[in-house]
């Protein structure tokens, strides 16, 4: 019996080792991976991989985006309440423009976003960005401090007016700096009249 568990212990011992041995071989495998990831960031990141002017049309050829004709430009200059061009140089350009920019909009509607979360805003979208945008207890602490329930039945928060400010507001002469003045009133300028 002693020989017995002698052997057992001494195989338990072994595959501890083996245990050991593929955790360290699995762990040094992990930081080489992770470290092979690294350098391929890098190397990645070290040049470019698209620019922007490649998704505008070449200069020397005709664009695949719909031809904008100049009655269409002067509806949408309407429509934007813009002046209309001066002459057929800046309507020529303007009709350029245009043309770039729609061929703009129609390279990047080529791209694969299947997969890809829609970005909600500008802003760091990360954990611990959202973490460090949200509001707590601590942060609305003073203004929960000026704060006061209300009523027996139908019980509502108020907020504390504060007094002085209050008299402070009504003590300010608000056509101390005005320079026509009609009785209580404070006289503007119209555009119409000059």
């Amino acid at each position: 019996m002693h020989h017995l568990v002698r052997c057992t212990g001494l195989r338990a011992a072994g595959s501890l080792n083996a245990s050991r041995r593929s955790a360290e071989f699995s762990t040094a495998s992990i930081a080489r991976s992770q470290k092979e990831s690294i350098l391929d960031i890098e190397k990645l990141l070290s040049r470019p991989t698209w620019s922007v002017s490649s998704l505008l049309p070449p200069k020397d050829s005709a664009s695949d985006a719909p031809e904008v004709t100049s009655k269409q430009l002067h509806h949408l200059l309407r429509l934007s309440a813009l002046p209309p061009p001066k002459d057929q140089q800046e309507e020529a350009k303007m009709l350029s423009t245009l043309s770039s920019q729609l061929h703009f909009v129609k390279e990047i509607q080529k791209v694969d976003t299947a997969g890809i979360e829609p970005l909600r805003s500008l802003r760091d979208e990360t954990m611990q960005g959202e973490k460090e945008a949200e509001l707590g207890m601590e942060a609305m602490k003073d203004a929960l401090a000026q704060e006061e329930v209300r009523g027996k039945h139908h019980k509502r928060i108020r907020r504390r007016r504060d007094h002085t400010a209050a008299k402070q507001e009504e003590d300010w002469d608000v056509l101390g700096t005005a320079q026509r003045k009609v009785g209580r009133y404070f006289v503007v300028e119209g555009g119409k009249d000059k």
